[in-house]
């Protein structure tokens, strides 16, 4: 009697382990269908705001962000920046294209890609003007973009400017000298450790970077009289990379004139709306979309567990 009662118990834990067991899969199969779920709606969200709709608008300005450094990933890529310059222009109810510029620079290449396309778009479409608008910062790559466009406003406490080249690096060779430590190092091509900071940098090599500088300081001041022409004075400091504040920059033909994003689409193109053209990363999109749906899962099943 006492061995049926045992095998007894026995089959009946085995039955609540089986039972709890089939709870926990069904439960963890809902949460991965939930999560699954969330994933294909933010892809979805992503793919729906990436491109702004404008089918149902009227006459307004079309205005790009570029905020932030300008480099050949993410949102203030060439790549970003001017398939959203395209829409923009190619947009009929877009009556003026703003760039809102808040950038202290970035990529020499990223920044000459935009603004070549601004100048093959104002050919194109010279019936639409482009303006930059200032914000914090309009530096350096920032300013290489916004010299491409028709008119530039700033800010009273805008910081314009830094037409200029910088290449920077560290050299730790006596570091390594007082340490006891040797370089090893074996290239093909005599020039190919040049940008090496654990070896000492020779003359030739320190002639060839500021030969490398000096060119894209070149094409930087060539692209700025090119889109700023006459307007731009002959101030010694302009092309030396220094960095001009508020209406000192339209003394200097920097600028335009003072005033925001407002200001230039309702007084200057002549509409009272804006529609964000400004191009969004697909990967933030979905991260930022799929991250918040899996706090809300994780919460939701937390109080069901």
């Amino acid at each position: 009697m006492t061995t049926d009662n045992h095998d007894r118990n026995l089959v009946e834990r085995l039955a609540e382990s089986s039972l709890r067991e089939q709870r926990t899969r069904r439960r963890w199969g809902t949460f991965f269908k939930f999560i699954m779920l969330i994933y294909v709606l933010a892809l979805t969200a992503a793919y729906f705001v990436h491109t702004p709709n404008i089918s149902n608008h009227g006459p307004h300005a079309a205005v790009i962000d570029i905020n932030g450094v300008i480099e050949a990933s993410g949102s203030n890529s060439a790549v970003n920046i001017n398939a959203a310059l395209r829409n923009a222009f190619e947009a009929e109810s877009a009556k003026g294209v703003i760039l809102r510029i808040n950038s202290p620079g970035g990529s020499a290449v990223e920044s000459n890609r935009i603004y070549r396309e601004l100048l093959r778009l104002r050919n194109k479409y010279p019936q639409k003007k482009v303006y930059a608008v200032a914000g914090d910062f309009c530096a350096s790559g920032g300013y290489y973009i916004a010299a491409a466009t028709d008119e530039i406003y700033v800010d009273d406490n805008s910081l314009v400017g830094s037409i200029g080249v910088i290449f920077s690096s560290f050299g730790f060779v006596e570091t390594m000298e007082k340490l006891g430590v040797s370089r090893r190092v074996q290239t093909g091509g005599e020039n190919k450790n040049m940008f090496d900071p654990f070896s000492p940098q020779s003359e030739e090599e320190r002639t060839r970077i500021d030969n490398i500088v000096s060119v894209i300081h070149d094409n930087f001041q060539e692209a700025v009289r090119q889109g700023r022409g006459d307007r731009l004075t002959a101030h010694p400091d302009i092309f030396s990379g220094a960095i001009f504040v508020g209406e000192h920059n339209v003394r200097l033909g920097l600028a335009d004139g003072l005033g925001d994003t407002g200001y230039v689409a309702r007084d200057v193109i002549g509409v009272d709306y804006t529609i964000s053209y400004t191009p969004r990363d697909w990967t933030d999109e979905i991260f930022s979309h799929f991250s918040r749906g899996v706090t809300q899962v994780l919460f939701q099943q937390r109080l069901i567990l």
